[in-house]
């Protein structure tokens, strides 16, 4: 899910105006024949959610999975308690075969063991790291509505959810830089990739107690 392009370093001050830009929605993907129709299993699981909506004047349907909070064990029981109090749920890319959209991640300094997710509630999605040093007073990064996040795939042409993160490496962050000017200082920690699945990704750095990005733009 990752892109490998140009790389531009942004302050959180610009974050807004970033992530509408770099997470529009790409073109429909092609057909893929293999696929069926998603939407008979929507029937049968309580955790997913169907229904269409209008978009470039015409009418499609989405199917959007999600798990609740129990189904990552490995998540540290305050962070699942409050993901439950809050009604949270965890919506799943259209390419999902295992949980994803919980990541632990040395996101604040070298070392440490944060966590980052994806909390949908009544229909919008915020992007949410819990540092360790303070796991009760969570970040949100980004948030916006489910249906603002979704993208056709398979024959059916039904639209799914399109948001995934990922831990980034400091390797992985290098590796994106090479060639470029204006490359900040290596890194000695963990950065949260936030991509839009096979199509693009922006990189959220905790650096001098604030958040950047690294834009790696197709």
């Amino acid at each position: 899910m990752k892109g490998k392009t140009h790389i531009a370093l942004v302050s959180l001050l610009g974050l807004g105006a970033v992530l509408a830009v770099a997470q529009t929605a790409p073109p429909a993907s092609k057909a893929d024949p293999s696929k069926t129709d998603p939407r008979s299993d929507a029937k049968a699981d309580p955790f997913t959610e169907s229904g269409q909506i209008t978009t470039g004047g015409r009418t499609a349907s989405y199917v959007i999975h999600h798990l609740p909070p129990s189904s990552f064990p490995d998540l540290p029981g305050s962070i699942a308690d409050l993901l439950t109090r809050r009604g949270c749920m965890i919506p799943q890319t259209y390419e999902a075969h295992r949980p994803e959209n919980v990541i632990k991640a040395a996101l604040e300094h070298a070392g440490s063991a944060d966590w980052a997710l994806l909390c949908s509630v009544k229909g919008v999605v915020a992007l949410m790291v819990f540092f360790a040093s303070s796991p009760d007073r969570p970040m949100v990064l980004a948030t916006t509505p489910e249906t603002q996040r979704l993208q056709a795939h398979g024959s059916s042409r039904i639209l799914g959810f399109n948001w995934g993160i990922d831990p980034a490496s400091p390797g992985e962050i290098h590796d994106a830089r090479i060639g470029r000017d204006h490359r900040p200082s290596a890194l000695d920690h963990d950065a949260l990739a936030d991509s839009i699945v096979d199509y693009r990704t922006v990189y959220h750095l905790y650096t001098k107690g604030g958040w950047t990005l690294v834009d790696a733009a197709e």
